[in-house]
């Protein structure tokens, strides 16, 4: 099995120390755009919806370093994170459309959020421009080994209620243990935690009972023996853990995954797009980052904005129809 290197971890602290930030990186050119000005022209702000060291975050981070690469100029990750990413979908929504605010979503911002927030407080994919997908990862369900939970026959019979770490409300991880918890019809409590890095520290210090990470997140503690995998949600095994059973193999419905795309805001410079374009195609190219990808353990989704557009509205009635189906109120989890 793939795992994280040290290098990729030390770069991506690296980077952390250098870009998050609080209010954003100054710039003193925008990014061009348009006939008088080549892209990018300047720096170019990419807002990351969740917090250092997560799968979101180091996504981005790969993709900003080969758009760089390839496009030249400095594409400069800003984590945003709170509300499943809404936050920072606010900036890229809010932002100047000439493409010096670009930025990287989840799938189930637009998705699963919906489904656990007021209609005021939905974040609509028409609020911005879909360049191209990114990739996909899926969701594991993971426990200490001190726990004694070994496979869902467990969970089903524990005398006690269980904690779960989720990276938010409204998140393809809330929704994902939920399902879980109300299907096996074990008694549990949701503990939501602002992305996968810190759910990840709970569970692996004791806070909670088990955590809903996707893969990435937590194949490296898997392979040490620091966590036990007991279910992954894809509708098959997933590559970079073969011998962990789909909930649907241990009888229960429940299939949830998440994946990222480009997006921009709305009226962008179709000059611009294709530039961003060129430039995802080019790094999804090179031998780094088809590397990184393996190592963290991440399925290629390379494919078109229209056809992401049309993967959300496929996923979005779906996920309606189980919680409706299993009378879930993810609001109130």
């Amino acid at each position: 099995m793939p795992t994280k290197t040290p290098a990729l971890a030390a770069l991506a602290g690296a980077s952390v120390l250098a870009l998050t930030a609080c209010g954003g990186v100054q710039t003193s050119t925008g990014g061009g755009g348009g006939d008088d000005a080549s892209y990018p022209s300047g720096t170019v702000e990419m807002y990351v919806g969740a917090s250092a060291g997560g799968s979101s975050d180091l996504i981005s981070r790969a993709v900003s370093k080969g758009l760089s690469d390839s496009l030249g100029g400095t594409f400069a990750v800003i984590n945003r994170e709170g509300a499943n990413g809404a936050l920072a979908a606010a900036e890229i929504k809010d932002a100047k459309n000439d493409g010096s605010v670009i930025g990287i979503q989840n799938a189930s911002l637009f998705a699963i959020t919906p489904l656990a927030v007021k209609e005021s407080e939905v974040t609509s994919i028409d609020d911005v421009e879909v360049v191209g997908g990114v990739s996909r990862d899926d969701y594991v369900l993971v426990t200490s080994p001190k726990s004694g939970l070994k496979d869902l026959d467990d969970i089903k019979g524990a005398s006690k209620t269980l904690t779960y770490a989720t990276t938010g409300v409204g998140t393809g991880a809330q929704l994902s243990c939920a399902l879980t918890f109300e299907t096996a019809g074990a008694t549990s409590k949701p503990v939501p935690f602002d992305g996968g890095a810190p759910a990840l520290t709970a569970v692996l210090g004791g806070q909670v009972d088990t955590a809903c990470l996707q893969i990435g997140e937590a194949v490296e503690n898997i392979e040490s023996g620091k966590l036990t995998p007991v279910t992954v949600f894809a509708p098959e095994r997933i590559e970079y853990l073969k011998d962990v059973p789909t909930a649907k193999e241990q009888g229960l419905d429940v299939e949830v995954f998440q994946y990222r795309f480009m997006t921009v805001p709305k009226g962008t410079p179709q000059d611009v797009k294709d530039t961003i374009a060129k430039g995802m195609k080019d790094t999804f190219a090179t031998d780094a980052y088809k590397k990184f990808n393996e190592q963290n353990s991440l399925t290629p989704m390379e494919v078109s904005g229209e056809e992401v557009t049309t993967q959300l509205e496929t996923d979005k009635k779906r996920y309606a129809e189980l919680v409706e189906k299993y009378d879930l109120d993810l609001a109130k989890q």
